[in-house]
């Protein structure tokens, strides 16, 4: 297989705050048939069709913020030299790379290095068709609505709250549960939540749950139901993989993946994650759904997630080599030989 790794190859991107972004090659891209980079394809649009759930899901005003600093990027008129529109463009990547205004790894809040007055200048002079404005609002009254929302260290000034001692789902900023609090949630759990199943689900993993009208319902994340529209997309990829899928084992769990995006059903989420995990010879490979809920300060809600691979068969040498000589490695390292495998 051709390795198309060069020497000078530029990792280093760019640089901000206390990001830096990298770039990477992908060897053996070349080498996969036509069939196998159209695959590839769908499964990044895929992954590209639910981009706007994970940035809802870490906040609620996250869409309506990201998308009034992208039109501002797109359409302000005044002066793109200054340090006070540098540190806006800083502000706006820090926000993409964080999937929200909230920071990556720490939770807490970020906050532009501009004063409300340069914010109110940037809009002021922005293209008013670009702005998210809802209808019959006001340029001014967009302005009312975002300003707290960016500028005040006070207001949703963390996206997760781990501290037990107060109720970490009304210190959340995250936006997987509305007017409800921590003890009606796990109240709410206690009755669902079957611990003598042989085959548990994973309750709350696909929904958001919310308190109506003193009544707790679950908005369940399918086809019809909440994020309908980008699940849509998901799905209409996802049936364009199916039509080159690289054997049947992966041809069926594309299939399971598009039945649980319809029903919304967590029972056909652990089929699907059944077949995936038997598809060993896929040189193409996807992860796709509601999964990690480290953004849940209760650990239900899975955040939106997708990535799309391909196997790297010189990597895959390396680690089998080290595997198979596994033993060796354990035999030699420094740990009591109590805890050493007698083989």
């Amino acid at each position: 297989m051709q390795n198309l790794v060069k020497d000078d190859f530029k990792y280093e991107s760019e640089q901000f705050a206390d990001i830096q972004i990298l770039r990477y090659q992908v060897p053996g891209f070349t080498d996969l048939s036509l069939k196998q980079k159209e695959l590839v394809y769908y499964l990044y649009q895929a992954a590209l069709s639910g981009r706007d759930i994970l940035y809802d899901q870490n906040y609620k005003y996250n869409l309506i913020i990201r998308r009034t600093c992208e039109a501002i990027i797109n359409g302000y008129r005044g002066d793109r030299s200054s340090e006070h529109w540098k540190n806006f463009v800083i502000y706006t990547k820090r926000l993409w790379f964080s999937n929200g205004i909230h920071h990556h790894y720490s939770t807490k809040k970020i906050l532009p290095n501009i004063n409300i007055e340069y914010f109110e200048t940037l809009i002021n002079n922005t293209d008013v068709n670009l702005l998210p404005l809802e209808k019959d609002q006001t340029v001014k009254e967009l302005l009312v609505f975002l300003c707290p929302l960016i500028f005040d260290p006070n207001v949703d000034s963390q996206k997760v709250v781990l501290d037990p001692d107060i109720d970490m789902i009304k210190s959340s900023a995250t936006n997987f549960y509305e007017n409800i609090s921590q003890s009606e949630v796990e109240e709410f759990y206690k009755e669902e939540i079957n611990n003598n199943s042989t085959k548990p689900v994973s309750h709350g993993l696909n929904s958001k749950l919310l308190k109506k009208s003193n009544k707790i319902a679950e908005r369940i994340w399918k086809e019809g139901g909440m994020y309908s529209a980008a699940i849509e997309k998901i799905i209409y990829w996802l049936k364009k993989a199916v039509t080159v899928a690289e054997n049947e084992i992966q041809r069926q769990a594309f299939d399971k993946l598009i039945e649980f995006y319809k029903s919304g059903n967590m029972k056909i989420w652990d089929e699907y994650n059944i077949i995936w995990i038997q598809d060993t010879e896929s040189i193409v490979d996807m992860v796709n759904g509601f999964i990690e809920v480290y953004n849940d300060p209760l650990g239900y809600r899975g955040s939106f997630e997708s990535v799309v691979s391909i196997k790297d068969f010189e990597a895959t040498k390396r680690i089998k080599t080290i595997s198979d000589n596994a033993l060796w490695f354990e035999n030699h390292s420094p740990i009591a030989d109590k805890y050493k495998k007698k083989m």
